[in-house]
């Protein structure tokens, strides 16, 4: 780990030191992705949870299968509108203010759904769950300032993207265990207390960016007239792009602008695309699979179970491919793999243990490619955008899981049979979300370890 980390012990900052100054050490690196490794899980562990017992709220409610993914693909058109707003929020107050906001929307989100009464509740309650979902957001644009300098930080980023399916694993594996005893409600009260220690931790332990707080005296000094001192602080922190124009704002409209255009257009493709294969395949994991293979709902809780099992190592493994062969590439070929092996599930009659298999491997190359994905949006963006431009893709998912929620329910409604719908609803649109990536800017193209190693 301290060849991996490669920084510097805490040393006395001079009296003079300015906060943008303060020299990131291991302590703060290890803060940082603890904590947001810590957030994730427990904000996937609520998001999934609610897929995983949507049968159970369902048959509670008396919702047929086609009525609770409608009420789903609603909620999550809400999830998208509180979405909007955390990428205004990450660039206007900082990283770890940023972060705790958004677990404590979370948190209360979590602990509320145990107290839904029915269609309209959910739908409002599960709407502020998109304060949660983009903590992700925020742990890309956090994590890429504070590894800045650190040897392997694509990898290190995914033990902490690894949260996702760590989050559904406990999720899973706390339902299997608990749903029996305390019923749904009380199963979304333990995830939202999940996260309370969290909160704490992060208050207390940890760090404010340093690039963040010199991104802010750049724009102070440009405010002032100090355009010679800006200018040397932007090179310093690698922000030339704050004081080579003028028209640069930080907003919408400079993510837009023709030189990143393209970019940030096939990049929030991508993002719609592949989350449309998520909803159907991870987050309605268990309506797919009672749906399509016969598999009782305790059994695709287990499924559920040991498939996130091949998801984490999926996080790790692109990961580590990522610095090492470009974090495009691993991308790209991730989800195109993701779209054939889920297809290939199912249309094979593959039995139960095939069936594991199967699911599994659709699950390593379905989320395991964010492993490298989060730290590559915190990258391909330039600084003073870094986080609109990382929020304006990552809002598309929660519209990926609008389409792919409404499209597997009308699909459903029109008497389809499931696993020919969630291959039209996810299989398919994985596989254009390979294809998008390949108009995406390229970053570390030789991977971080080819190039530092040549």
């Amino acid at each position: 780990m301290n060849a991996t980390l490669r920084a510097k012990t805490a040393r006395p900052a001079p009296p003079d030191a300015q906060p943008w100054d303060r020299e990131i050490t291991r302590k703060d690196i290890a803060a940082v992705s603890i904590i947001a490794f810590l957030a994730w899980s427990a904000s996937v562990y609520d998001y999934t949870l609610f897929g995983t017992l949507l049968p159970e709220i369902a048959d509670e409610f008396g919702w047929s299968t086609a009525q609770s993914t409608t009420i789903n693909t609603i909620a999550t058109a809400g999830v998208f509108l509180v979405s909007i707003a955390v990428g205004p929020l990450l660039d206007k107050l900082g990283r770890k203010q940023a972060l705790i906001i958004l677990m404590i929307g979370g948190t209360i989100a979590s602990g509320l759904t145990g107290l839904a009464m029915g269609v309209v509740s959910i739908i409002l309650i599960r709407s502020i769950t998109g304060l949660s979902l983009s903590e992700e957001v925020v742990n890309s644009v956090y994590l890429n300032e504070m590894l800045r300098k650190v040897k392997n930080r694509g990898f290190i980023f995914s033990l902490v993207q690894s949260g996702w399916p760590v989050g559904a694993l406990v999720s899973a594996g706390i339902t299997a265990l608990l749903l029996p005893v305390i019923g749904w409600r009380w199963s979304f009260v333990v995830a939202g207390a999940v996260s309370i220690p969290v909160i704490l931790a992060a208050i207390k332990f940890l760090p404010k960016s340093p690039t963040f707080l010199a991104i802010k005296e750049v724009k102070r000094r440009q405010s002032v007239g100090d355009d010679a001192g800006a200018r040397e602080l932007a090179v310093r922190f690698e922000l030339t792009e704050l004081t080579d124009s003028e028209q640069m704002t930080g907003g919408l409209r400079d993510v837009l602008a023709p030189s990143i255009r393209r970019h940030t257009l096939c990049l929030s493709g991508a993002w719609l695309t592949n989350w449309m294969g998520i909803q159907v395949f991870s987050v309605l994991g268990t309506t797919v699979l009672v749906g399509a293979k016969d598999v009782s709902f305790e059994s695709a809780l287990v499924v559920l179970v040991l498939s996130n099992v091949a998801a984490f190592i999926g996080y790790l493994a692109h990961g580590w491919l990522g610095d090492r062969f470009g974090r495009k590439l691993t991308v790209t070929v991730g989800w195109t793999l993701g779209g054939i092996v889920s297809a290939l599930m199912l249309i094979l009659p593959t039995g139960q243990g095939m069936t594991i298999f199967m699911y599994a491997l659709t699950l390593f190359f379905l989320n395991g490619p964010y492993g490298a994905m989060l730290f590559y949006m915190g990258e391909s963006f330039p600084a003073h955008v870094r986080g609109t431009g990382a929020n304006v893709a990552h809002v598309m998912a929660p519209v990926g899981g609008i389409i792919g929620s409404g499209l597997l329910s009308l699909l459903l409604a029109t008497g389809m049979p499931m696993s020919a719908a969630a291959i039209g609803a996810g299989s398919v649109f994985m596989l254009v979300s390979g294809l998008l990536m390949l108009g995406t800017r390229t970053t570390n193209r030789m991977g971080d370890h080819a190039r530092e190693t040549a």
